[in-house]
């Protein structure tokens, strides 16, 4: 099975975005750079305006590239899929998306797209694995995330951690209960306007 990767960009103190769900200036460095983390450039996920696509740092493309290669399943929650439509049927990286919902795929949306929709998260992370195969299993941070890390699914928690203070918001960690270690950082790269961490889950 695949490594389980808990990922989101996040404010240094924590916050995903802000009360309304805006991101703010934590998603710029994704398109301030001058190498494109995709072959192509791909415009599709580039809500700046700007239309030059996800262009970063040669830093932080260095580190992005082959995590996102690597990614064969996307899991999130169903208020992200609502706030970007399920990127529209083509999901920033991987090959299929579940989606943790109560609510089934709404009627005639993408019927070409590889999205699951299921109702708790441990069904969430049996059927990414399934799907997965021996590929990473990215899991976005925030109530969701919380709850798959708290029912001790992920192996690993990864921050792009952008310096600005939100002061309130989205937690990166939900509302998770309880004290969860993580081992010492594995990666420590520091991109511009963004530092890069993982660590692995204490078991």
């Amino acid at each position: 099975m695949g490594t389980v990767i808990m990922h989101n960009v996040v404010s240094v103190d924590g916050f995903i975005a802000d009360e309304h769900d805006d991101v703010g200036p934590l998603h710029d460095w994704y398109f301030s750079g001058d190498t494109p983390i995709t072959g192509d450039a791909d415009q599709q996920y580039d809500h700046s305006g700007a239309g030059n696509g996800l262009r970063v740092s040669h830093v932080s493309a260095q580190y992005v590239r082959p995590i996102w290669a690597a990614i064969g399943v996307i899991v999130m929650g169903r208020r992200l899929f609502d706030l970007v439509n399920g990127w529209e049927g083509r999901p920033p990286a991987g090959d299929h998306v579940v989606v943790v919902s109560h609510r089934p795929k709404p009627e005639g949306w993408h019927p070409e797209a590889s999205y699951h929709f299921v109702a708790d998260v441990t069904a969430a992370i049996d059927k990414a694995q399934e799907l997965a195969g021996d590929r990473i299993v990215s899991v976005n941070a925030g109530d969701v995330g919380s709850q798959i890390l708290a029912a001790g699914l992920v192996d690993e928690v990864a921050m792009d951690v952008v310096p600005v203070v939100f002061g309130s918001g989205k937690r990166y960690f939900g509302g998770i209960e309880g004290q969860h270690l993580l081992e010492d950082p594995h990666v420590v790269i520091q991109g511009d306007r963004v530092l890069h961490l993982m660590f692995k889950v204490r078991r």
